[in-house]
């Protein structure tokens, strides 16, 4: 399924170029506006007086960025214009946003989830979220313009998920197809990490950052990587699979049928299970992560041992991509140096010099919420504003 063009390729007015700055930007003055689209200030003002009239741009705040020793107000696009609905579908749990086209969420919600549902269980619930977060926002189905949601594994581009996902009832299914039907609105949907590297380069840590790797680890790692300011997908859009690095082809068989895959060594299953012996009582990431903040030796060990294993697998990458940063996200990110010091000390060993010296490794600003504000960003992307 062929990506959906940008606003800015869909639109070629001036008015619709005044509206997608506002759209990638959240809020703007008019001065900036100027220099973002390359019309004429005056043809801006004409512009945004017209957009302020009909009340899809709303104008409020003032920053330094107008007429020399005058401040400028700010606009954003009003509710008026619309809104969209961000989904962060996971293995155990499912988040849900509405924000307005300047960036505002409006409302959010969080729910835990079985781990084993088929595919239409899932989509089920996802259609109830759905409409009791767009209540909670007060806000029509009408006024949606875009739905975005992340999923853990490979979306290819015919929209099936690929035989990696985590989630093996989804294995097969056209998600895009089945969310837009179910739903009734326009959905896009990318693998989970693609979206995590989306906000933290948009909103987070890799802000203002050309070529950015994005880490989610979590039940299983993937990167999400943006090069020279945009999300880079592949060919078939399978790009980032970085869990299925092999860094031992004598390893355990892992469940891609590759052998010594980075998963087998740094993902959930393989810390709970080296610590099993030892700490049967433990059973979630979560718990390995605040036992090991707390000083329980072996619990930080597994974590270091992680981390060195990932930043084998990193270093690799950093030699092939040369990226300016690595923002490290998911459940194990909660670690923060425990994790990430293995990290940079593996990535130093095993990339060329100029990769390592080049590279900055640290944690998503965005927290738990990178993978949802990146389904936000995705359908901001996709919101088709040219009737509005």
């Amino acid at each position: 399924m062929a990506d959906p063009a940008p606003l800015s390729g869909r639109r070629r007015d001036g008015r619709g170029l005044v509206v997608d700055a506002l759209a990638s930007r959240g809020a703007a003055t008019r001065a900036e506006l100027a220099r973002t689209t390359g019309l004429a200030p005056s043809t801006v003002t004409s512009l945004v007086a017209g957009l302020l009239e009909e009340g899809l741009v709303v104008e409020g705040g003032e920053v330094n960025g107008g007429v020399v020793g005058r401040p400028g107000q700010v606009l954003k696009l009003g509710r008026k214009a619309g809104v969209v609905v961000g989904i962060d579908l996971g293995r155990r749990h499912l988040k849900t946003a509405v924000s307005d086209l300047s960036h505002g969420v409006l409302a959010r919600q969080e729910r835990a989830k079985s781990s084993d549902q088929h595919a239409s269980e899932d989509i089920e619930l996802i259609a109830a979220m759905v409409e009791e977060v767009l209540g909670a926002a007060g806000v029509g189905r009408h006024e949606v313009l875009a739905v975005a949601m992340g999923l853990p594994g490979p979306v290819h581009t015919t929209g099936e998920l690929g035989d990696s996902t985590i989630l093996p009832g989804w294995v097969g299914v056209r998600a895009q197809e089945a969310l837009t039907e179910a739903l009734g609105l326009p959905v896009r949907v990318d693998n989970d990490a693609n979206l995590g590297a989306l906000s933290e380069s948009k909103w987070g840590a890799g802000a203002g950052v050309a070529d950015l790797v994005y880490l989610k680890v979590s039940t299983g790692i993937g990167a999400g990587l943006v090069i020279n300011g945009q999300l880079f997908r592949g060919a078939g859009h399978t790009a980032g699979e970085i869990g299925h690095t092999v860094i031992d082809p004598g390893g355990p068989v892992c469940r891609c049928g590759n052998r010594g895959c980075l998963e087998m060594y740094a993902g959930s299953q393989a810390i709970l299970s080296s610590l099993r012996p030892t700490h049967p009582e433990v059973h979630g990431l979560a718990r390995v992560v605040e036992l090991a903040q707390a000083g329980e030796a072996g619990c930080a060990r597994v974590i270091a041992d992680a981390g060195r294993s990932i930043g084998t697998a990193l270093a690799t990458l950093c030699n092939i991509v040369n990226p300016g940063c690595v923002v490290v996200g998911g459940t194990l990110s909660l670690a923060g140096e425990l994790l990430l010091e293995p990290m940079r000390a593996a990535v130093r060993r095993g990339a060329v010099r100029s990769a390592a010296d080049d590279v900055r490794v640290t944690i998503a600003s965005l927290g738990h919420d990178a993978e949802m504000m990146g389904a936000v960003a995705l359908a901001l992307e996709n919101a088709d504003l040219a009737a509005r």
